[in-house]
């Protein structure tokens, strides 16, 4: 399979309109190699998996809850839709939604990036002194580099240090409201999901269960939703109807590898680095799943929620459920993706 080195150039010179259903037939899911990666998926506590390549579905598959799952499904599942699919709190894969709002704002001249956040929401959003918040850009914030620690208490220099911090991320939700005059979801629906076809997809608000995470509004969506959003980026912001939704020079700016971080741009997980911060902040060197080709972006959420996008392999892979038990899941998973794949 051929591997990308990943830039934000290069990934958006690879984004190409993927071709009509009809001209690329589905691989066949029968292989012994296909039959491993869903046996593999299915043990996993997986309760949706899709593969779209060249934009036709190559596999796509529903499993029931886990018995074994009673607090996924108080804090993240709700109801399922016409294809049986769950509809799921996808916990930070929200995030990467957020970064393309962001993007859409850019382009609407509603946002800049470089202005201080203070400057939509007021002064005293943070606990940092009046000197020191005025430093922090909304850049800063998308980048997980704000210097402000999950208190929003002032920890280092704002574009210096890669700290994962959701409740300072959930600002930028205030942002995007304060700067287009309405509220999160009805702009998400007239930017996003109505032009995308995404019609799972909405803001809700979460259970008790998630109260005290400091993002209290959580994206619910399905896996044939992920997998149209993941095929938006591969398309290069453009909808299936071909609207064009975000420019490419945004999309090349929200995969750009920021400073602190190698392995993350705006919101966004990038595969390819020379070295990985998790969270908490944990260095690790190499890149961030070593066996995914290089060019390889990723929407991720806790209990392992994935959405993996290749302009490469002009692949979308999208992984919807509980924690896997294999601690080793990212890699694990891509190993038999390409083995599937071949």
């Amino acid at each position: 399979m051929r591997v990308m080195k990943l830039n934000a150039l290069a990934f958006v010179a690879a984004l190409a309109p993927a071709p009509q259903a009809a001209s690329a037939p589905a691989p066949a899911a029968a292989t012994p190699a296909m039959q491993d990666l869903l046996d593999y998926v299915r043990d996993q506590k997986t309760t949706g998996f899709l593969l779209l390549r060249d934009g036709v579905v190559v596999v796509r598959r529903n499993w029931p809850t886990p018995a074994d799952a009673a607090e996924f499904r108080a804090a993240f599942a709700y109801e399922t839709n016409a294809d049986g699919e769950l509809l799921e709190d996808v916990a930070s894969q929200q995030k990467s939604f957020v970064a393309l709002l962001v993007a859409i704002a850019v382009d609407k001249g509603l946002v800049d990036v470089d202005r201080p956040v203070s400057s939509w929401i007021g002064d005293g959003w943070s606990k940092a002194t009046p000197e020191q918040e005025a430093k922090i850009r909304l850049l800063d914030v998308l980048t997980m580099s704000s210097g402000l620690d999950a208190s929003f208490a002032y920890a280092a220099p704002p574009g210096t240090t890669f700290l994962y911090n959701t409740p300072v991320y959930a600002v930028t939700k205030r942002v995007l409201a304060a700067a287009s005059g309405q509220p999160l979801e009805t702009l998400t629906r007239a930017w996003l999901t109505e032009p995308a076809g995404m019609a799972d997809t909405a803001w809700r608000e979460r259970p008790a269960a998630l109260g005290d995470v400091g993002n209290p509004t959580g994206l619910v969506t399905s896996p044939r939703d992920l997998a149209k959003f993941g095929q938006l980026i591969l398309d290069g912001g453009r909808a299936a109807d071909g609207r064009r939704i975000v420019s490419e020079a945004q999309l090349e700016a929200m995969f750009a590898r920021s400073a602190p971080n190698p392995s993350y741009g705006r919101l966004w997980w990038l595969n390819g680095g020379a070295y990985a911060v998790r969270a908490p902040a944990q260095r690790v060197d190499g890149p961030l799943i070593p066996p995914a080709p290089a060019d390889v972006v990723a929407a991720l959420g806790a209990l392992d929620r994935k959405l993996y996008i290749s302009p490469s392999l002009k692949l979308v892979v999208v992984r919807l459920g509980p924690a896997a038990p294999d601690k080793d899941f990212d890699s694990a998973l891509w190993r038999k993706l390409n083995a599937a794949l071949q």
